[in-house]
Protein backbone atom coordinates (compact mmCIF):
# COMPACT_ATOMS: atom_id res chain seq x y z
CA UNK A 1 0.00 0.00 0.00
CA UNK A 2 1.20 3.48 -0.55
CA UNK A 3 2.07 5.34 1.79
CA UNK A 4 -0.10 8.79 3.16
CA UNK A 5 2.25 12.01 2.21
CA UNK A 6 1.20 15.48 2.48
CA UNK A 7 3.00 19.09 2.05
CA UNK A 8 4.43 20.15 5.38
CA UNK A 9 4.99 24.19 5.38
CA UNK A 10 7.43 23.09 8.73
CA UNK A 11 7.59 21.34 12.13
CA UNK A 12 7.93 23.38 15.80
CA UNK A 13 9.77 20.83 17.85
CA UNK A 14 8.36 23.00 21.41
CA UNK A 15 5.48 25.46 21.57
CA UNK A 16 3.88 27.32 24.08
CA UNK A 17 1.72 29.24 22.07
CA UNK A 18 -0.05 26.20 20.04
CA UNK A 19 -2.04 24.92 22.93
CA UNK A 20 -1.66 23.65 26.76
CA UNK A 21 1.03 23.05 27.28
CA UNK A 22 4.69 22.46 26.09
CA UNK A 23 3.60 20.54 21.85
CA UNK A 24 4.98 19.81 18.97
CA UNK A 25 3.42 21.88 16.22
CA UNK A 26 3.26 20.58 12.21
CA UNK A 27 2.41 23.18 9.90
CA UNK A 28 0.23 21.48 6.79
CA UNK A 29 0.56 23.38 3.25
CA UNK A 30 -2.44 25.02 1.84
CA UNK A 31 -5.30 26.85 2.76
CA UNK A 32 -9.41 27.22 1.31
CA UNK A 33 -8.78 31.21 2.77
CA UNK A 34 -7.17 33.81 0.95
CA UNK A 35 -7.78 36.42 4.23
CA UNK A 36 -6.90 39.95 3.65
CA UNK A 37 -5.21 39.97 7.01
CA UNK A 38 -2.91 36.82 7.04
CA UNK A 39 -0.44 37.03 8.55
CA UNK A 40 1.49 33.23 7.02
CA UNK A 41 0.40 33.91 3.55
CA UNK A 42 3.20 31.53 2.39
CA UNK A 43 1.25 28.63 4.02
CA UNK A 44 -2.08 29.41 1.40
CA UNK A 45 -0.91 28.40 -1.91
CA UNK A 46 1.50 25.06 -3.14
CA UNK A 47 5.05 25.86 -4.95
CA UNK A 48 4.11 26.23 -8.66
CA UNK A 49 8.10 25.93 -9.51
CA UNK A 50 7.83 29.25 -11.12
CA UNK A 51 11.97 29.79 -10.06
CA UNK A 52 11.13 33.26 -9.29
CA UNK A 53 12.68 33.10 -6.17
CA UNK A 54 16.17 31.21 -6.96
CA UNK A 55 17.90 34.44 -8.56
CA UNK A 56 16.39 36.23 -5.32
CA UNK A 57 18.07 34.32 -2.81
CA UNK A 58 21.12 36.00 -1.46
CA UNK A 59 22.61 32.27 -0.45
CA UNK A 60 22.45 30.72 -3.00
CA UNK A 61 19.74 28.14 -1.04
CA UNK A 62 17.82 27.21 -4.02
CA UNK A 63 18.29 26.20 -7.60
CA UNK A 64 16.33 24.68 -10.36
CA UNK A 65 16.94 21.38 -11.16
CA UNK A 66 14.20 19.36 -14.06
CA UNK A 67 12.10 21.98 -13.92
CA UNK A 68 11.73 22.12 -10.39
CA UNK A 69 13.35 24.17 -6.98
CA UNK A 70 15.03 22.49 -5.19
CA UNK A 71 15.55 23.89 -1.53
CA UNK A 72 19.18 23.73 0.51
CA UNK A 73 18.57 23.80 3.87
CA UNK A 74 22.06 23.91 4.58
CA UNK A 75 22.83 26.97 3.10
CA UNK A 76 19.76 28.75 3.96
CA UNK A 77 20.16 31.72 6.66
CA UNK A 78 16.35 32.22 7.21
CA UNK A 79 16.00 35.64 5.47
CA UNK A 80 12.58 34.75 3.98
CA UNK A 81 13.60 36.55 0.79
CA UNK A 82 11.99 33.69 -0.79
CA UNK A 83 8.71 34.26 0.86
CA UNK A 84 8.72 37.89 0.54
CA UNK A 85 9.03 37.84 -3.35
CA UNK A 86 6.33 34.64 -4.21
CA UNK A 87 3.75 35.70 -6.23
CA UNK A 88 1.77 32.51 -5.31
CA UNK A 89 1.48 32.57 -1.62
CA UNK A 90 3.87 30.04 -1.04
CA UNK A 91 7.32 28.73 -0.11
CA UNK A 92 10.35 26.81 -1.81
CA UNK A 93 11.30 25.63 1.34
CA UNK A 94 8.16 22.64 1.92
CA UNK A 95 8.60 19.45 2.35
CA UNK A 96 6.95 16.13 0.88
CA UNK A 97 6.89 14.17 3.91
CA UNK A 98 4.90 10.53 4.96
CA UNK A 99 2.86 10.17 8.26
CA UNK A 100 5.95 8.17 8.69
CA UNK A 101 8.12 10.80 8.61
CA UNK A 102 6.28 12.97 11.07
CA UNK A 103 5.48 11.02 13.25
CA UNK A 104 9.27 10.33 14.01
CA UNK A 105 10.12 13.85 14.02
CA UNK A 106 7.39 14.46 16.77
CA UNK A 107 8.76 10.98 19.01
CA UNK A 108 12.16 12.72 18.92
CA UNK A 109 10.61 15.22 21.53
CA UNK A 110 9.06 12.87 23.68
CA UNK A 111 9.11 12.76 26.85
CA UNK A 112 9.45 16.49 26.74
CA UNK A 113 5.90 17.72 24.81
CA UNK A 114 2.46 17.37 26.13
CA UNK A 115 0.99 16.94 22.82
CA UNK A 116 0.76 17.91 19.26
CA UNK A 117 -1.34 20.54 17.32
CA UNK A 118 -1.77 20.00 13.62
CA UNK A 119 -2.01 23.63 12.23
CA UNK A 120 -1.69 25.28 8.95
CA UNK A 121 -2.42 26.59 6.29
CA UNK A 122 -5.84 24.98 6.66
CA UNK A 123 -4.68 21.45 8.11
CA UNK A 124 -8.23 20.13 7.31
CA UNK A 125 -7.16 20.61 3.58
CA UNK A 126 -4.76 17.28 3.73
CA UNK A 127 -7.62 15.38 5.60
CA UNK A 128 -6.38 11.22 4.63
CA UNK A 129 -3.03 12.49 5.97
CA UNK A 130 -4.24 14.50 9.24
CA UNK A 131 -6.51 11.37 10.07
CA UNK A 132 -3.88 8.90 9.32
CA UNK A 133 -1.54 11.08 11.51
CA UNK A 134 -3.44 11.55 14.28
CA UNK A 135 -4.10 8.35 14.84
CA UNK A 136 -0.51 6.94 14.89
CA UNK A 137 -0.30 9.97 17.56
CA UNK A 138 -2.50 9.32 19.58
CA UNK A 139 -1.78 5.44 20.07
CA UNK A 140 1.67 7.09 21.43
CA UNK A 141 -0.52 8.52 24.11
CA UNK A 142 -0.18 12.38 22.81
CA UNK A 143 -3.11 14.74 23.24
CA UNK A 144 -3.82 15.81 19.40
CA UNK A 145 -5.13 19.31 18.92
CA UNK A 146 -6.26 20.97 15.77
CA UNK A 147 -5.84 24.79 14.27
CA UNK A 148 -8.84 25.00 11.97
CA UNK A 149 -10.46 27.76 10.20
CA UNK A 150 -13.92 25.40 10.28
CA UNK A 151 -14.24 24.81 6.95
CA UNK A 152 -14.41 21.15 7.00
CA UNK A 153 -17.98 19.87 8.48
CA UNK A 154 -16.74 18.17 11.76
CA UNK A 155 -19.82 16.59 12.33
CA UNK A 156 -19.59 14.80 9.35
CA UNK A 157 -16.15 13.14 10.07
CA UNK A 158 -16.54 10.82 12.90
CA UNK A 159 -13.59 8.82 12.32
CA UNK A 160 -11.28 12.28 12.26
CA UNK A 161 -13.03 13.52 15.22
CA UNK A 162 -12.10 9.91 17.35
CA UNK A 163 -8.68 11.17 17.07
CA UNK A 164 -9.07 14.30 17.81
CA UNK A 165 -9.18 15.86 21.23
CA UNK A 166 -10.21 19.43 20.96
CA UNK A 167 -10.29 22.23 18.06
CA UNK A 168 -8.99 25.78 18.41
CA UNK A 169 -11.78 27.45 15.70
CA UNK A 170 -11.10 30.77 14.34
CA UNK A 171 -14.29 32.95 13.22
CA UNK A 172 -12.94 35.25 11.10
CA UNK A 173 -16.38 36.97 11.52
CA UNK A 174 -19.95 36.44 12.74
CA UNK A 175 -21.56 38.27 9.53
CA UNK A 176 -21.54 35.80 6.36
CA UNK A 177 -20.80 39.24 4.16
CA UNK A 178 -18.14 40.55 6.39
CA UNK A 179 -16.70 36.85 6.18
CA UNK A 180 -16.90 36.68 3.01
CA UNK A 181 -15.03 39.40 1.68
CA UNK A 182 -12.02 38.66 4.38
CA UNK A 183 -11.72 35.17 3.42
CA UNK A 184 -13.26 34.86 0.26
CA UNK A 185 -15.68 31.73 1.59
CA UNK A 186 -18.88 32.02 3.39
CA UNK A 187 -18.83 30.69 7.33
CA UNK A 188 -22.11 28.60 7.66
CA UNK A 189 -19.77 25.79 8.21
CA UNK A 190 -17.56 27.97 10.78
CA UNK A 191 -21.01 28.00 12.50
CA UNK A 192 -22.14 24.81 12.90
CA UNK A 193 -18.90 23.49 13.99
CA UNK A 194 -18.87 26.27 16.61
CA UNK A 195 -22.20 24.39 18.31
CA UNK A 196 -21.15 20.69 17.76
CA UNK A 197 -17.54 21.16 18.91
CA UNK A 198 -19.06 22.87 21.70
CA UNK A 199 -21.74 20.07 22.25
CA UNK A 200 -19.24 17.64 21.90
CA UNK A 201 -16.66 19.22 24.59
CA UNK A 202 -14.29 19.35 21.78
CA UNK A 203 -13.61 22.84 21.34
CA UNK A 204 -10.74 24.32 23.45
CA UNK A 205 -10.23 27.53 22.19
CA UNK A 206 -11.90 30.19 19.61
CA UNK A 207 -10.23 33.03 18.05
CA UNK A 208 -10.97 36.14 16.33
CA UNK A 209 -8.48 38.61 14.75
CA UNK A 210 -9.53 42.41 15.46
CA UNK A 211 -8.83 44.48 12.66
CA UNK A 212 -10.50 47.88 13.05
CA UNK A 213 -12.84 48.54 9.66
CA UNK A 214 -12.64 45.40 8.38
CA UNK A 215 -15.82 43.77 10.16
CA UNK A 216 -17.66 44.36 12.92
CA UNK A 217 -15.82 42.32 15.57
CA UNK A 218 -18.34 44.06 18.62
CA UNK A 219 -21.43 41.87 16.73
CA UNK A 220 -18.47 38.41 16.16
CA UNK A 221 -17.77 38.47 19.78
CA UNK A 222 -21.29 38.86 21.44
CA UNK A 223 -23.11 36.76 18.86
CA UNK A 224 -19.90 33.86 19.54
CA UNK A 225 -20.24 33.95 23.01
CA UNK A 226 -24.51 33.96 23.06
CA UNK A 227 -23.94 30.68 20.94
CA UNK A 228 -21.55 29.17 23.31
CA UNK A 229 -22.62 30.39 26.60
CA UNK A 230 -24.26 27.55 27.23
CA UNK A 231 -21.35 25.46 27.34
CA UNK A 232 -18.43 27.85 28.20
CA UNK A 233 -18.46 27.49 32.13
CA UNK A 234 -18.80 23.84 31.63
CA UNK A 235 -16.28 23.23 29.57
CA UNK A 236 -14.02 26.36 30.10
CA UNK A 237 -14.13 27.07 26.73
CA UNK A 238 -11.11 30.17 25.74
CA UNK A 239 -11.65 33.59 23.84
CA UNK A 240 -8.53 34.61 21.96
CA UNK A 241 -8.65 37.76 21.00
CA UNK A 242 -5.93 38.72 18.73
CA UNK A 243 -4.62 42.29 17.88
CA UNK A 244 -3.87 42.35 14.01
CA UNK A 245 -0.36 43.23 13.61
CA UNK A 246 1.18 44.19 9.87
CA UNK A 247 4.38 42.09 10.49
CA UNK A 248 4.06 39.36 7.41
CA UNK A 249 0.85 40.49 6.07
CA UNK A 250 0.92 40.69 2.17
CA UNK A 251 0.81 43.79 0.20
CA UNK A 252 -1.32 45.76 -0.33
CA UNK A 253 -3.20 44.93 2.83
CA UNK A 254 -0.45 45.42 5.35
CA UNK A 255 -0.62 49.10 5.07
CA UNK A 256 -4.28 49.54 3.95
CA UNK A 257 -5.28 47.85 7.68
CA UNK A 258 -4.48 49.26 10.59
CA UNK A 259 -3.80 47.88 14.63
CA UNK A 260 -6.74 48.28 17.54
CA UNK A 261 -6.02 50.03 20.27
CA UNK A 262 -5.61 48.68 23.61
CA UNK A 263 -8.85 50.20 24.68
CA UNK A 264 -10.97 48.34 22.04
CA UNK A 265 -9.51 45.62 22.61
CA UNK A 266 -9.92 45.78 26.22
CA UNK A 267 -13.72 46.76 25.10
CA UNK A 268 -14.40 43.53 23.52
CA UNK A 269 -12.93 41.44 26.31
CA UNK A 270 -15.50 43.50 28.63
CA UNK A 271 -18.04 42.62 26.54
CA UNK A 272 -17.48 38.80 26.97
CA UNK A 273 -17.05 38.89 30.83
CA UNK A 274 -20.88 40.90 30.76
CA UNK A 275 -21.95 37.92 28.90
CA UNK A 276 -20.67 35.19 31.92
CA UNK A 277 -17.14 34.55 30.01
CA UNK A 278 -13.97 34.52 32.20
CA UNK A 279 -11.34 32.57 29.86
CA UNK A 280 -10.39 35.60 27.60
CA UNK A 281 -6.57 36.32 26.21
CA UNK A 282 -5.51 39.16 24.51
CA UNK A 283 -2.90 38.99 22.27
Amino acid sequence: MAQIKAVVNKIIPFSSVDGPGNRTAVFLQGCNYTCLYCHNPETIGMCTHCGLCVARCPAGALTMENGRVRYLRELCTGCDTCLHVCPHSSSPRTQTMSVEEVVDAVTRNMPFIRGVTISGGECTGQKAFLQELLTRLKALGLSCFLDSNGSLDFSGESALMAVTDKVMLDVKAFDTKEHKAITGMDNETVKKNLSYLAETNQLYEVRTVVVPGLFDAMRTVQEVARMLLPYVQKNDIRYKLITYRSVGVREPYRDRLTSPGAETMEELKRALQNMGWHNIMIV
